[in-house]
């Protein structure tokens, strides 16, 4: 026992020899490389141990290096990484709208440079959502990423919504706003579209041909081939002429986008970053206004903002607005909005009294009857009818009246129809008094499925 005892002491003791011997040999060490290599004047001061630390000199051999900013990834790249879709196997529509795309390298430049403010929040919900990133490019065949486009359909905006559809999924549409041009609610509601249309069809192929031709028709085709033993993917339904080549445009601008060189296009890089920032708020503001607080003109406020119809946003105290401003000016914006010395509003509502000549009231306010009713959304040739509310400007002299839209809109109210006597019944009409007649079947229809979108359309 006393002899294992005596091992394990000396054994200690050697560690402990060996240890002190080395520490004195990287010392030495040390100390020579010192010598040879003397520290710079400017760092050879020790730092004292009371001095603050931000004065302290750097211990030696440091050297400070000035850090540059890194520029932001380029957002393409990040697209790119995200891709998925497998390509169809018939890809003769893909080759005929990648040459369309590239016979056309202004507009493409054109589609480019308009999707710079929304395209990566739109990359960002997509991601988000765990979709193909071919998604983020649906703009381009829906609108060139234009948010105040309109078809002859009535689809308006970047995602292109008809009314219905657009308030089937949530989009409030009214004088003041409509939410199928506004950017993050119309992206967050076509995204909301696409991904119960994918959770029923199980294709992001047949998802976007239901996008664009309606879930019914892509219901019923299914339907169809599947009593006859055919195939069901997108390419083998009987669908019409536009949804057939819907998909192949998504996957041609997906292919100028994977290589623009090799079509002869160059696209702007577009930075990896938000380009701009929600504000909500009640306050009542000019649309002018604004922009001049966001620091942008009026045409460029109103890119960013579609959802604003009118020259105020809203005068509703009782709602929130959400105006977006580019990402750099958000503090000032808001700072400027809480300045209790600024105007906001230079606009006021004027109650229409029936017979009440719209000529005269513009010359109240110095306005032309062309100015007065494009302001108030009012057809140039649309006939009036009054009773109803009109925005005027708000200046010194004219009469004081309210600011609340106390009342319909003028260009809501049905414009008057003369009044016709006839002893016959109108043509087509089977009962003069219940206004039944022969349309009466379409109707019956159309009442089977009210929320169906139409053909082509949102």
């Amino acid at each position: 026992m006393e002899e294992h005892i005596l091992t394990a002491y000396r054994l200690c003791v050697r560690g402990v020899v060996l240890s002190v011997l080395l520490s004195l040999h990287m010392g030495a060490k040390g100390g020579e490389e010192s010598a040879a290599t003397p520290p710079p004047v400017s760092q050879s001061a020790t730092p004292s141990p009371m001095m603050p630390e931000a004065t302290r000199s750097p211990p030696p051999h440091a050297t400070l290096q000035i850090v540059e900013p890194a520029l932001p990834f380029d957002l393409w790249d990040r697209i790119r990484d995200g891709f998925s879709l497998e390509p169809l196997p018939d890809d003769h529509l893909v080759l005929r709208h990648i040459a369309w795309f590239a016979a056309r390298p202004d507009y493409v430049e054109r589609t480019v440079e308009r999707s710079r403010r929304y395209l990566y929040f739109i990359v960002e919900e997509v991601q988000r959502r765990g979709m193909p990133m071919e998604i983020a490019l649906l703009p381009i065949v829906e609108s060139a990423f234009n948010p105040h486009a309109l078809s002859r359909s009535q689809a308006s905006g970047m995602w292109q919504f008809i009314p219905a559809t657009g308030r089937l999924f949530g989009l409030q549409q009214d004088w003041w706003y409509d939410g199928r041009k506004d950017v993050i609610a119309a992206t967050n509601s076509a995204l909301d579209y696409l991904q119960k249309l994918y959770d029923e069809f199980g294709s992001w192929e047949l998802a976007l041909a239901g996008y664009n031709c309606g879930e019914g028709k892509i219901r019923r085709e299914i339907a169809y081939n599947q009593a006859r033993n055919r195939p069901l993917d997108y390419q083998h339904l009987n669908l019409p002429e536009e949804t057939r080549n819907y998909v192949p445009k998504l996957l041609a601008a997906k292919a100028i986008v994977l290589e623009p060189e090799h079509y002869g296009l160059s696209l702007t890089p577009i930075p990896d970053e938000p380009y701009f920032s929600a504000v909500t708020t009640r306050k009542r503001i000019d649309t002018k206004v604004a922009a001049q607080f966001a620091e942008m003109s009026v045409e460029d406020f109103l890119m960013l903002n579609p959802g604003f119809n009118r020259p105020v946003i809203s005068l509703d105290f009782n709602k929130e607005k959400t105006i977006l401003v580019p990402a750099g000016v958000a503090d000032r914006f808001v700072s400027r909005l809480e300045d209790p010395d600024v105007k906001l509003l230079s606009w006021k509502t004027h109650l229409l009294r029936r017979g009440e000549p719209l000529e005269k009231v513009a010359t109240q306010y110095g306005l032309s009857s062309e100015e007065l009713k494009r302001i108030n959304g009012i057809s140039s040739n649309r006939k009036i009818a009054g009773g109803g509310v009109i925005l005027v400007p708000d200046k010194p002299g004219t009469p004081k009246t309210s600011l609340d839209l106390n009342g319909k809109p003028e260009s809501e109210i049905p414009s008057p129809v003369p009044v016709t006597h006839s002893r016959h019944a109108a043509k087509g009409s089977k009962n003069p008094k219940s206004g039944a007649s022969h349309s009466g079947k379409h109707k019956k229809t159309a009442r089977k499925n009210p929320a169906q979108p139409k053909a082509a359309s949102r």
